[in-house]
């Protein structure tokens, strides 16, 4: 790579005289812009060493790659006579001309609340999912599975206790996500969820046939009633205890510290929840689900097509991960009568088959062979749900693909609005979210699906044949003079390519903890496979170890990231967290330097998760082959627990 060049060409697509300031992290630069409408996207876009670009938090983010992104940031600050600053810095300077409304605040925080307990949720709705096949009349007959084969009740008793249990202790799942959220003591949060969701309180309730029991204290009355399934009053209930209980710990002494904060906060915590958050918001919760019901019913299809339209936007700032909030209120108005069902799940359903379907049509027309291997593989994550590949890997990549798939999306799901095609549980937002449907309503859910993938594709092929046809075929010139140079190469290209051959070799764990797919993970460069592909992992431990015999190439001076390259010539790059090259090296302890040789369980450095969650931060670690286009096969083979030297990446 030139990266005087790359630099050049960053510095022409941005204007040198729209920079503010730039830092660099292991992948990316980290730019902020007096105005992000002036960059050249198209020129950064179809640039051959930058690997994409996105907006986050007021900067604009260009990725580069591990090993590479310091000497470009080198040579962009000598290029441009910036001063050198930390990415601390540039996220001040970011956040002073980027201030976060409100509303966009609170979204964001709900999103952090909600996504660790997703799997939950969704493992939840899906077993309600599959129980609503045994207890649905009209689906196979006049009469339910379980009515007319009654030896398999026991099937459906047994998924019901399985899927209704997420759903039933909600407030407690909320109570350890919440609490983690603000800093307070996750199993407080949790038992104060088990408070509000109390089968003692519940039974109470029931046996009383009211809604609420009368707690007499000293003559003043006292209405308690139980939160089972409440999202709004549990999280407002933990963050409240939160504040209680690290006020405590700061006016306590150490001494009784320990034994008085937990006793005092639940108390507190405890009688505030029944006596006033409770009451207060939870009619601020049905109000929000009076309120969503109200906007399906009246905006009816068309405002279905209007969601279907801006859906996929939503997920690239990431917003999207605050929905299972109002999701899980319309299914709770749903059980009991008062709504008609969740229609944010479908519409996510119809923009996913949407962005699906403008990735496979990119395999078409691209002869890129590196695009067509990626908008394959991409395509099929969308039609199962994780989208991120193919929004951030290929269609943003082109910019009209992205765009002709919001109009398969918003023709689709307002048809789904008109067909009143409803689901009733959580689930994967794609091909298999048919099990979450009304079944009633699964044949009009395909047929939806198949209208959003059907215009998608066509609008994106047609427009991809004439008026993006120079793009292609410029494409296939390049592939065609790569083929002539590969058959026909001289005996110096040839020996060059001995040289940088790779074998087969096997990646291993870096660190104890719990396997998570690439896709997931919070952080566009890594999810959409921009750096390689890979693998995460949720830390459990604080070591992290060499994962190859090989050689350390780069050792970031902040400890958060390492990239190596094995003796077989994999490159690997090991980032731990997200974003947390803002802490400068807080929390984290190198034990390795460049081109120092490393083997197999080598201690590379620690970390300390603690303090990364007290910064609000994520302390995923992510595995990521950078080299990825030198392989016919990068095949993640480890999931769920792993301890560190498991097998975790196959490379062929």
């Amino acid at each position: 790579m030139d990266y005087a060049k790359v630099a050049s060409d960053v510095i022409t697509a941005v204007g040198k005289d729209n920079l503010v300031a730039g830092a660099h992290c292991a992948t990316r630069l980290r730019l902020v812009l007096k105005d992000d409408n002036k960059v050249d996207q198209a020129a950064l876009d179809n640039h051959p060493d930058v690997k994409g670009t996105f907006k986050m938090d007021g900067q604009y983010q260009v990725i580069i790659g591990a090993g590479d992104v310091n000497h470009v940031y080198a040579e962009l600050i000598k290029q441009t006579g910036l001063k050198e600053v930390s990415t601390e810095d540039v996220k001040k300077i970011a956040a002073q001309g980027h201030k976060q409304n409100p509303i966009m605040a609170f979204i964001k925080i709900l999103s952090e609340i909600f996504v660790p307990i997703i799997p939950a949720l969704v493992a939840g709705g899906l077993l309600m999912a599959v129980n609503n096949i045994f207890k649905s009349e009209g689906l196979f007959g006049s009469q339910s599975l379980i009515a007319q084969y009654p030896q398999i009740s026991g099937i459906s008793d047994m998924l019901t206790v399985l899927a209704d249990a997420p759903f039933i202790y909600m407030p407690v799942l909320l109570g350890i996500s919440t609490a983690k959220r603000f800093g307070g003591n996750q199993y407080l949060g949790a038992a104060l969820g088990l408070m509000m969701s109390s089968q003692e309180l519940q039974e109470a309730v029931a046996k009383a046939a009211k809604f609420s029991l009368d707690w007499n204290f000293f003559g003043w009355h006292l209405h308690a009633a139980q939160y089972t399934s409440q999202v709004i009053p549990a999280i407002i209930a933990v963050w409240v205890m939160c504040h209680i209980e690290k006020w405590f710990h700061k006016h306590l002494h150490s001494a009784v510290d320990f034994t008085f904060t937990p006793l005092l906060t639940m108390i507190i915590s405890g009688f505030l929840t029944f006596a006033l958050i409770g009451p207060v918001f939870g009619q601020v919760s049905d109000w929000v689900a009076n309120g969503l019901v109200w906007l399906y019913d009246t905006l009816g299809f068309l405002g279905m097509g209007i969601f279907g339209a801006f859906y996929t936007p939503i997920v690239v700032t990431g917003l999207h991960q605050s929905f299972p909030a109002f999701e899980t209120i319309l299914l709770n108005s749903y059980k009991a009568g008062h709504g008609s069902g969740d229609f944010i799940f479908v519409v996510a359903s119809m923009a996913n088959m949407a962005q699906a379907a403008a990735a496979f049509a990119i395999f078409f027309l691209t002869k890129n062979s590196k695009t067509k291997g990626l908008s394959s593989s991409a395509g099929i994550s969308a039609l199962l749900g994780i989208t991120e590949p193919a929004v951030f890997g290929v269609n943003l990549k082109y910019r009209f693909p992205f765009f002709c798939a919001l109009v398969g999306s918003a023709i689709a799901a307002a048809i789904a609005g008109l067909l009143k095609v409803i689901a009733v549980s959580l689930g994967s937002a794609g091909v298999l979210g048919l099990i979450s449907i009304n079944p009633k309503s699964i044949p009009f859910y395909l047929i939806c699906e198949v209208i959003s993938f059907a215009i998608a594709f066509a609008i994106t092929y047609y427009y991809g044949k004439t008026k993006e046809a120079k793009v292609f075929e410029a494409e296939a010139a390049v592939a065609a003079a790569e083929a002539e140079v590969e058959e026909h190469g001289s005996a110096k290209e040839e020996a060059s390519a001995a040289k940088t051959e790779v074998s087969e070799e096997t990646i291993y764990s870096p660190v104890d903890g719990q396997i998570v797919e690439l896709e997931k993970v919070n952080d566009p460069v890594f999810s959409s496979g921009a750096m390689g592909k890979g693998i995460a992992v949720k830390p459990s431990g604080n070591t992290v170890v060499s994962p190859v015999d090989g050689l350390v190439q780069i050792a970031f001076e902040t400890g958060h990231a390492y990239g190596l390259k094995s003796k077989d010539g994999v490159e690997v790059l090991i980032h731990i967290g997200i974003d947390t090259v803002s802490l400068d090296g807080k929390g984290f302890k190198q034990k390795v330097a460049a081109n120092q040789e490393v083997k197999k369980g080598d201690v590379l450095g620690t970390f300390d998760s603690a303090v990364i969650k007290d910064a609000g931060l994520d302390d995923t670690i992510m595995v990521i082959v950078t080299n990825t286009a030198d392989y016919a096969e990068v095949s993640p083979v480890a999931s769920g627990a792993v301890k560190a030297g498991d097998n975790l990446i196959d490379v062929k």
